[in-house]
């Protein structure tokens, strides 16, 4: 009977939360629409910067047939789940970015008064318009040069759900150090930058001590190994590593938000705030 009940409730609250994202994705897009021109130049603006980028490896490789052991078509899938993740990460919870300068300024104040849990509230109160030309891009460029079969097509939207979720984890993490250290928010940014950054060159060019880090510190390692190990070479047990990592890095990134809340509603961030 309880088991039931606690089923139930958890479904219900489920329905609820999700009922709260496509909300506030349908409003966000619909107050970005009022503005029909600027939305589409943003998203087109950022769709043509990602294709400039994919351009000079395709470039490279037309020169260079392989690099340490990476083909054209690994390269141009890295680019893809890449920017799909991206895209799916921040154009849906666009205000994970601005976390820390949220909480510096007592930001924080005006979700405490919602039932809604407060950090899904402050994550999908805003998007990132300009994370949808990456959404976009994703698919487009994957399935129009690498031409996957079904089973490679639904690992790249399987990896890019993991990719998004690794990269939100992760910016939720970096940014609530601001509830410890203070004002964190350079920190954080670097910190993702980094992981971009990292994230968009072939796994196999990092060796050692870059590569360790690459798999701890800053998790680009599970994602800059998806086009080799996940869709060509098809490996179960990497693909289970990298989910495994999204769901730790998003209860990591959930969990130090809520122990920093706490030190938030105890005033102890009073000073930061004036």
């Amino acid at each position: 009977m309880f088991r039931e009940d606690d089923r139930a409730n958890r479904k219900n609250t489920a329905r609820s939360y999700l009922g709260l994202v496509t909300g506030y994705l349908k409003a966000n897009i619909s107050m970005e629409m009022e503005y029909r021109a600027s939305f589409a130049t943003r998203v087109l603006g950022m769709l043509l910067n990602d294709c400039m980028w994919l351009a000079f490896w395709v470039l490279y490789f037309t020169r260079f047939p392989a690099l340490s052991g990476w083909e054209r078509n690994d390269v141009v899938a890295l680019w893809a789940v890449t920017a799909f993740g991206y895209g799916i990460a921040y154009s849906i919870f666009g205000n994970s970015v601005y976390l820390a300068r949220i909480i510096i300024n007592g930001d924080l104040d005006f979700y405490l008064v919602y039932p809604k849990d407060v950090l899904l509230h402050v994550l999908c109160s805003r998007m990132d318009v300009t994370a949808l030309g990456d959404t976009l891009f994703g698919p487009l460029v994957y399935f129009a040069i690498v031409r996957p079969g079904p089973g490679q097509g639904l690992l790249f939207f399987l990896s890019g759900l993991a990719v998004a979720m690794i990269l939100l984890g992760f910016t939720v993490i970096a940014h609530s150090l601001a509830f410890f250290i203070g004002n964190s928010e350079t920190l954080a940014s670097q910190l993702l930058n980094a992981l971009i950054t990292f994230s968009t060159y072939p796994s196999e060019i990092f060796q050692g001590a870059v590569r360790a880090i690459l798999f701890t510190l800053v998790p680009a390692g599970f994602i800059n190994s998806i086009p080799v190990r996940v869709m060509r070479e098809q490996d179960p047990a990497f693909f289970a590593a990298v989910v495994l990592a999204a769901v730790v890095l998003v209860l990591g990134g959930r969990g130090l938000f809520r122990l920093g809340l706490k030190r938030y509603e105890s005033g102890n961030l009073v000073r930061a705030r004036v």
